[in-house]
């Protein structure tokens, strides 16, 4: 019995072992970043500008600007300065879950809604 154990037992200890996914958030705080989504089908991407406590968007040739309340170094939360309708007044949680050089994925979604969304933005240089 012990036989049959121990090696499950060694497996579970090296799977638990794993280096967490690597998060320096603080580099992805300020600058300008792409993100690619499907929407009705179609790949649609905008741009962003974030410095400090301001993200400007860009998504067909439309600028809309939010506040960036930071929570910790990988959440924030997203605020809409200029809402044109009721779905924009809505406040984005946003979690950085994984970095690399280059790129971030994340977590978001409404604030108040269950539903959560995962995406990757691109630092642009």
């Amino acid at each position: 019995m012990l036989q049959k154990l121990l090696p499950l037992l060694v497996l579970s200890l090296l799977l638990s072992c794993q280096q967490p996914p690597e998060r320096n958030c603080t580099n992805f705080k300020n600058g300008r970043f792409s993100f690619t989504t499907e929407i009705n089908g179609e790949n649609k991407t905008t741009t962003f500008l974030r410095k400090d406590d301001l993200e400007v968007d860009y998504f067909e040739g439309k600028q809309d600007s939010s506040s960036v309340r930071w929570i910790n170094d990988c959440e924030y939360v997203l605020r809409n300065l200029n809402p044109k309708n009721k779905a924009e007044e809505k406040s984005i949680h946003i979690k950085i879950l994984t970095t690399s050089d280059s790129s971030y994925t994340f977590e978001y979604n409404a604030i108040g809604d269950k539903r959560k969304f995962k995406g990757t933005a691109h630092k642009i240089h």
